[in-house]
């Protein structure tokens, strides 16, 4: 009887393997992906923050937080549409070609933009013209972006080809830092490396594209291309107020306080980022298959995460100290306090990440998102603003940083209970 049972449960799981292959594989490669990304410049940190220093580093830092800004122009909010189309028809060539096709011009467009507006502060900003150089070097990740379509392999549930990209090119450029940078003026050369690491990574993917999928870049008419940037507004609101609220905060610890204290937040930030990006990569892998899901799965879901997100928290206050120490020595323990402040966000990473994935894009709710995002984004000037004028500590700048993930937390939650009321008050199911 034991045997018939045991047998059982293997052949169950093994049928729930077999069903949910693809999405077993597709988290699996994007877990490996985002491991390879947070801890790649984990490992090296030590190297980097004792060759570099605090202060070198910090600059790097700031110039890069410039240019996500201008990622995110470029980036407009396009992946996410596109994603949903690609995941709708995975093996339809047409309109990967179209999609894709309409993806490149769109950012290539804003790429052209986006210089009207980073050269003339290269010319005006002072501290852009002490350092231009290094502001070049990063502002360089713009084109990347537009070349690597993610996106693209995340909807055919194929992202062991991202991994592989960016694995094997790490994994070269890690010699490469170690033999080049040995000194604190050698920042650009480090920029320089990690840049162009990710537009060789673009270029392989896209011949990946053209050669191993077949996928042509075709002319888009100038009517559709209106049509993708109108889906993608709503998300570009959404992903450019979160990119400003995150990134803003590196600004201003730069502006108002040091440059070492930079590279403080930038460290707990760093460490911080390492479970949440994991984590998060669920809600992306689970995204094509739960495109159909009803409420109850979506609530058990939801659940789950919640309670990954109390063992992240706990990990966190237990281990980040030390994390710290190995990582930046004593110099740099004061990321400890920034560290925990922002472990709280992890629940707006998962439960919100899951709401925003599983039922406001399914249904194509996309204010919702940009509302969210919007609310978050002036609870953090709120927060850092009046802080700031009355306490002079970098601290508040992570405080508000979590106190905005708690607006998007309960707003989220608020719109969610909203969403199921409507629904039972029209005797419709709540199915996604």
């Amino acid at each position: 009887m034991i045997y018939l049972k045991t047998k059982l449960f293997f052949n169950s799981l093994k049928v729930k393997f077999l069903n949910n292959k693809k999405v077993i594989e597709n988290y699996f490669f994007m877990t490996v992906l985002q491991i390879l990304n947070s801890l790649f410049y984990l490992i090296i940190y030590p190297f980097l923050i004792r060759t570099l220093g605090a202060e070198s580093y910090g600059h790097y830092v700031f110039a890069f937080s410039i240019s996500v800004y201008f990622v995110s122009l470029v980036q407009f909010g396009f992946d996410t549409p596109a994603l949903k189309s690609i995941s709708e028809f995975p093996n339809d060539k047409k309109i990967h070609s179209e999609v894709i096709s309409a993806v490149f011009f769109s950012k290539l467009v804003l790429f052209f933009l986006s210089l009207i507006i980073f050269l003339p502060l290269l010319v005006t900003v002072s501290l852009f013209r002490v350092n231009y150089l290094l502001f070049i070097v990063c502002y360089l990740q713009v084109f990347s972006n537009i070349l690597f379509p993610t996106w693209y392999f995340q909807g055919i549930q194929k992202m062991k080809v991202v991994t592989y990209i960016q694995l094997s090119l790490k994994l070269i450029s890690l010699p490469i830092l170690f033999v080049f940078i040995r000194h604190p003026n050698d920042i650009v050369k480090f920029a320089a490396i990690t840049i162009l690491t990710a537009l060789i990574g673009g270029i392989i993917a896209m011949a990946i594209l053209r050669y191993s999928h077949s996928i042509k870049l075709i002319w888009i008419p100038v009517r559709k291309l209106k049509q993708v940037f109108k889906d993608a507004v709503p998300f570009f609101l959404s992903s450019s107020m979160n990119t400003i609220k995150q990134q803003t905060a590196t600004i201003l610890i730069g502006s108002f306080f040091s440059m070492t204290d930079v590279a403080l937040y930038d460290l707990a930030m760093k460490i911080y980022s390492v479970p949440t990006t994991l984590i998060s990569s669920i809600n992306s892998a689970l995204f094509p298959k739960m495109l159909n899901s009803k409420w109850d799965t979506i609530k058990k879901v939801i659940n789950i995460e919640n309670l990954i997100g109390v063992f992240v928290i706990l990990a966190l206050v237990i281990f980040g100290k030390w994390i710290i120490l190995i990582m930046g020595g004593t110099e740099m323990i004061e990321a400890y306090p920034i560290l925990i402040i922002l472990s709280f966000s992890v629940f707006t990473v998962l439960t919100v990440g899951a709401i925003f994935s599983f039922v406001f894009i399914p249904k194509g709710l996309y204010k919702y998102v940009a509302m969210n995002q919007f609310l978050a984004l002036f609870g953090f000037v709120l927060f850092s603003s009046v802080g700031l004028v009355f306490f002079s500590n970098m601290l508040i700048l992570p405080l508000a940083f979590a106190f905005s993930a708690l607006v998007e937390l309960v707003y989220s939650y608020f719109l969610l209970n909203k969403l199921k009321n409507d629904f039972k008050k029209n005797n419709y199911n709540f199915i996604v």
